[in-house]
């Protein structure tokens, strides 16, 4: 390529680094999106052409586009397409926070499920308790009223030998009022 071609092609490619510049400072003034760093990396790329076999324009043939501008996480996205991705973003953020409180929910009923166990559990533990204390206190019940049983049955027959006795003694019946 003769020297005027070159100088031609490079004052056009100059002009049009000049003119997207431009138009990305205008940009980023009202947008606090764009990645201020990544910029002039973004203008070199959009005005020279796709390099073909990944390689850089004007700086050999063994250098590629990452070893010259580096890596980078953040792209710049065009201004038209900033609220499409800005939807997706929300979509996305919907969708984990749908997630979040599916497992949520989950959580909560295998603790409820958990917690009725538990308290079921106590519950018919406590039935056994107060069937047991009722049990004890019906024996000991009965053994009281059959303790009372027999100290009745031992007085009633110690007063029937005390009326034999008067009575085989024939003393009257008002002397053994006072013998009690």
């Amino acid at each position: 390529m003769p020297d005027s071609n070159k100088n031609q092609v490079l004052n056009n490619i100059k002009k049009k680094l000049k003119d997207k510049k431009a138009e990305y400072e205008a940009i980023t003034s009202s947008d606090s999106s764009v990645n201020l760093d990544d910029i002039d990396n973004q203008i070199i790329t959009e005005v020279l052409d796709p390099e073909r076999y990944g390689r850089v324009q004007f700086q050999g043939s063994f250098v590629n586009p990452t070893q010259y501008f580096g890596s980078s996480s953040q792209q710049y996205i065009p201004s038209e397409s900033q609220p499409q991705a800005k939807v997706q973003r929300l979509k996305y953020q919907i969708a984990q926070m749908q997630t979040s409180t599916v497992e949520q929910i989950a959580q909560l009923k295998a603790k409820a499920a958990s917690t009725e166990v538990e308290v079921q559990r106590k519950y018919e533990e406590l039935q056994l308790q107060l069937r047991a204390e009722v049990a004890t206190k019906e024996v000991e019940a009965t053994a009281k009223e059959a303790e009372q049983s027999r100290k009745y049955d031992a007085l009633q027959l110690q007063f029937q030998n005390m009326m034999m006795f008067q009575q085989s003694q024939n003393l009257p019946s008002y002397m053994f009022v006072f013998l009690l």
